[in-house]
């Protein structure tokens, strides 16, 4: 009969007992303490780092959605604008828009003395308002020559500095030092705004007005932009779906297992880490120098970002074929399908939600990228729009990151704010096409 109580010897009673941690065991679970500790300090840093990101973007780019507006009574006058009297359109556009400034300088001083603002050294009160304001009007004339004659209230921009006086970038110490504005002109600014005539808002013409000169950063908008990278998109989308999508089908499940085939599978995983400029140097070789294809058409901008796009969908495509589990395919062909009918009818719905999922993170780092639409020059400035906005893929249009980039050149503090508008549009796009990417993913996705 074995004694349970008694007490091990030997080697047994040098170890210890197996309920009992050792020394070995203690520094081993310590570790591991340890190094799920440094992992939640990184998780941690690593949170703090984007709330700050995105802290200072939104606190800096909030103010490009918000606008100053001017409201004044301007009298259309004929004679100024109508010689003839007939309303006839051609002639009405020979008025430049130096024709027209004359009109609301008069309207502002109308203003003043109806409200009987008094400040003094007050000079150039018109300057209050957008050097766009002129073009402005021009188009609303144009646009409706029965106002011609008459007394209209009509909304202006306020200039770049009264703007960034009620955003905080301009004070009355930096305005005795700033030749575009005056602290007499702010001094009016603020009592047309206790009046009513000027007020602050949202502003929807940063989303669907072009980018403006530099003088100008008031109407400087993103409308081409936007544009210009939706039709890239389109052009990527429908170009690098199914090649990307073929062209894994085939290396996967067709393909013969040969050097060639290790060669091509080698290149495309090197093409996916070929940084982006490179693609930019090749589209401005064969699409713009030797296919003679417009510079700074979306046409060229979305070649250029599906030759760049290609090796992400190719590689995202190919795991998830590789992801259907073998007996899917043995199967099919065992009850006689083809290996065409296998693949298409079988194998591709059950891959659909990763090649999805690719398609889109593709797509998403297309639309951030930047360096090789500036090498093709899709840094079109179109002042027409929205008269005349780009209407199809070879008209000359920017891209959002482009925009991003153009405004933080610029000297005015104006377009550092918009800059950072922009971003967040951009983000925006960003976080939508991740979303649907992950819902896609949860919806269609199978565990085997």
């Amino acid at each position: 009969m074995t004694d349970l109580t008694a007490q091990p010897t030997g080697a047994a009673s040098r170890k210890g007992s197996l309920l009992a941690a050792d020394v070995r065991t203690a520094k081993r679970n310590a570790a591991e303490k340890r190094f799920r500790i440094y992992g939640m300090v990184a998780v941690g840093l690593a949170v703090i780092a984007l709330v700050f990101l995105l802290t200072s973007i939104v606190r800096n780019g909030a103010g490009a959605f918000m606008q100053t507006f001017v409201t004044l009574d301007v009298t259309l006058d004929e004679g100024k604008l109508d010689k003839s009297g007939n309303r006839d359109r051609e002639e009405m556009a020979k008025v430049t828009t130096f024709g027209y400034a004359p009109l609301i300088k008069d309207a502002m001083a109308r203003k003043i003395e109806e409200l009987g603002i008094q400040i003094e050294g007050l000079n150039k009160p018109e300057d209050l308002i957008s050097k766009e304001a002129a073009a402005q009007m021009r188009d609303f004339v144009l646009a409706n020559s029965e106002v011609v004659g008459t007394t209209r209230t009509l909304e202006f921009l306020a200039s770049g500095r009264v703007d960034g006086y009620y955003k905080g970038r301009v004070s009355m110490e930096s305005a005795s030092r700033d030749k575009n504005v005056s602290p007499e002109q702010l001094q009016l600014a603020d009592a047309l705004k206790e009046a009513g005539t000027l007020e602050t808002r949202f502003n929807w013409n940063f989303i669907v007005w072009p980018d403006a000169s530099e003088n100008r950063p008031e109407a400087s908008g993103l409308g081409v932009a936007i544009l210009g990278s939706f039709y890239m998109m389109i052009i990527v989308l429908v170009l690098a779906l199914p090649i990307g999508v073929a062209a894994s089908i085939y290396l996967e499940e067709f393909a013969p297992k040969n050097r060639l085939t290790d060669i091509i599978e080698v290149n495309i995983s090197n093409l996916a880490a070929v940084p982006s400029i490179v693609f930019g140097i090749l589209g401005l070789a064969i699409f713009i120098n030797f296919a003679g294809l417009p510079q700074s058409a979306p046409v060229v901008g979305g070649l250029v970002l599906t030759l760049m796009t290609l090796p992400t969908i190719i590689i995202a495509t190919r795991a998830s074929l590789k992801s259907v589990p073998p007996s899917i395919r043995e199967a099919a062909l065992g009850v006689g399908a083809s290996k065409m009918q296998t693949v298409m009818h079988h194998v591709l719905p059950l891959a659909a939600p990763g090649i999805l999922t690719g398609t889109i993170i593709g797509l998403a780092q297309a639309l951030g990228e930047t360096a090789p639409l500036l090498l093709i020059g899709m840094v079109a400035f179109v002042r027409e729009y929205p008269a005349g906005p780009p209407e199809g893929f070879f008209d000359p249009a920017s891209a959002l990151p482009v925009q991003v980039y153009n405004w933080t050149q610029r000297a005015d503090p104006a377009f550092v704010e918009r800059a950072s508008g922009a971003i967040i549009v951009l983000l925006i796009f960003l976080l939508m096409m991740n979303t649907i990417a992950i819902i896609l993913r949860r919806r269609f996705e199978r565990r085997w």
